[in-house]
């Protein structure tokens, strides 16, 4: 609830999406890791995509190394699929995020149909959650899927916020203040099912405040902006001014 501070995992993907667009090695998602880790990152997510498009095998493998000598959570976004499963087995890294994955997509949009793909996703979360890693659905804030996470054996639901924040991008306040209503409803009913709260996608220095100040947040995974703004002010400020939107947000929600 909202005595606990405000987690802040970033996610790196985007460096790796720079690297690829030349090729070579430069720049390197694991160094731009370690410097979120020193500006105070919380946590480190990285999607492994089936087609590679930024992240890779090898950098997963560096960021798992990285993680944990500095004790800090590597969150392995994946999809629902015997591939992903067998390198997340592998790798052990502490938190995986299982998320929809479609080839023709450029990022991440809309949430996990868990539902309707208990089948498929329940043995994997089961297989992930014996061998030690934390598991997460990348879900909308509807009550079906957040029941049906539970039934799959959670431990973590992220919301997905995509939609909220295009909605203030297109200046329709109405459709956002319900969808933030829905995010709230939403985390009040994981919260009470035993599920720990989390919050991502699209998330900015101007939109992120309010889904802070939801009391059952624990962690907020942002990636795109805060790459974005740090090829005007650098990493290390756009991760310390992405803590002080939630902390200033928390405090005034407490």
């Amino acid at each position: 609830m909202s005595d606990h501070p405000l987690r802040l995992g970033v996610n790196i993907d985007h460096i790796a999406t720079l690297r690829n667009a030349r090729g070579g090695t430069h720049p390197d998602p694991v160094a731009g890791a370690w410097a979120a880790i020193q500006a105070g990152a919380d946590g480190i997510t990285a999607h492994l995509r089936e087609d590679r498009r930024h992240i890779r095998d090898d950098d997963l493998e560096r960021l798992q190394t990285l993680c944990e000598s500095e004790n800090i959570p590597l969150n392995m976004e994946m999809a629902a699929t015997e591939e992903m499963r067998d390198i997340a087995l592998a790798l052990k890294p502490r938190a995986v995020c299982i998320v929809p994955e479609r080839r023709e997509e450029r990022t991440t949009e809309g949430g996990l149909d868990v539902a309707g793909g208990h089948n498929q996703i329940a043995p994997i979360v089961r297989a992930l959650s014996e061998n030690g890693s934390r598991v997460s659905l990348f879900i909308e804030a509807v009550e079906a899927q957040i029941t049906a996470a539970v039934h799959c054996g959670a431990a973590v639901v992220e919301f997905h916020t995509g939609a909220y924040a295009h909605a203030l991008d297109n200046g329709d306040v109405a459709k956002a203040a319900s969808i933030l209503e829905a995010l709230k409803t939403g985390a009040k009913s994981a919260d009470s099912q035993g599920l720990e709260v989390h919050f991502g996608h699209g998330l900015t220095f101007d939109n992120v405040g309010d889904v802070a100040a939801i009391p059952e947040a624990v962690e907020l995974n942002i990636g795109h902006f805060v790459i974005g703004e740090a090829v005007f002010m650098g990493l290390e400020a756009a991760i310390k001014e992405m803590r002080q939107h939630m902390d200033a947000a928390r405090q005034t929600q407490g």
